[in-house]
């Protein structure tokens, strides 16, 4: 995971600390970095953003020779990703959810994002995740556009014991989510997850969609589901879905099979929306709740 960002930051700071540089080739090396940062999918601006930050730093410090520099590069590199990765408060999110449910209200997440993002699998393990901290779930399945959608869910979901409620294919997706919530009503069933249909590519007809759910439904939290593996166009896709929906969070899918990593980066700083989750994993428990944790870690940077 991220071995392509971990090399490229690893190698400046290995140059540092095994040469002594002038200015001009720490400058020289910078471009360098740069250049590898958008091979592996971190957007234009966002590399700028990082080279920039780098550049401020190293001239408040006096870099060392020989074995403390690279700790000095490492430890800027560090405070770069970490000024551009927001952490979502897991703690205020479930506390929503307990304080709706003491109220006899379900707590409403509605899941955005384009298709192949990796929406179905979140949104079942977020149910489990929820599960394991004393809330149950229903989940609806809204996508009644793409073929095979529903029996997906369904499969998924209940092999683990997770109530699905769906229509039929070409039913008004805002009309499944409010049978979701007046389900979870009168079975006193804390949270509603609604997951929605995407497109290949993001169209007026699906935001116009994904608008009048969350205007039926008045959701506690949207959430963006991106997908890692997509490059720059994820982060111009997660654009649009704030500009036209409004997004709350962040969850980033199949980022343990992302060898670049530069897209998470660009997500998260492009968007300026807190990380709620990462996918780490195939398995129903593979979800973190510490991203910023988890990306520094794959970066070698904690």
């Amino acid at each position: 995971m991220f071995e392509g960002l971990k090399k490229a930051f690893a190698s400046l700071s290995e140059k540092v600390k095994t040469t002594t540089l002038s200015e001009k080739e720490i400058e020289e090396e910078l471009d360098n970095l740069f250049y590898r940062l958008v091979e592996n999918d971190v957007a234009v601006e966002v590399a700028e953003e990082v080279l920039k930050v780098i550049k401020d730093e190293l001239r408040k410090v006096r870099i060392p020779r020989f074995s403390d520099a690279a700790d000095v590069v490492d430890s800027i590199i560090k405070k770069t990703i970490d000024g551009m990765v927001m952490d979502a408060d897991i703690k205020e999110v479930l506390k929503r959810v307990g304080e709706n449910m003491r109220r006899g209200k379900p707590t409403v997440f509605l899941f955005v994002g384009p298709n192949g993002s990796g929406k179905t699998t979140t949104v079942v393990k977020i149910a489990n995740y929820l599960k394991k901290h004393g809330f149950s779930s229903i989940i609806a399945c809204a996508d009644t556009f793409r073929a095979g959608a529903i029996e997906q869910l369904k499969q998924l979901a209940e092999r683990h014991g997770f109530w699905v409620v769906s229509q039929h294919y070409g039913a008004d997706p805002a009309a499944v989510a409010v049978d979701a919530i007046r389900s979870a009503e009168a079975n006193k069933i804390p949270v509603v997850l609604v997951d929605t249909a995407g497109r290949t590519e993001v169209d007026k007809a699906l935001l116009q969609e994904m608008n009048k759910i969350k205007r039926v439904t008045q959701p506690d939290f949207v959430i963006y589901v991106g997908d890692s593996l997509v490059g720059n166009a994820a982060a111009e896709q997660a654009l649009k879905f704030n500009e036209y929906v409004g997004v709350d969070y962040i969850v980033l899918a199949k980022l343990d099979a992302d060898a670049k990593g530069g897209s998470a980066l660009s997500i998260a700083k492009i968007t300026g929306k807190p990380l709620l989750f990462i996918g780490i994993g195939q398995e129903i428990s593979d979800l973190s709740d510490k991203p910023k944790e988890k990306i520094l870690h794959a970066l070698g940077l904690n």
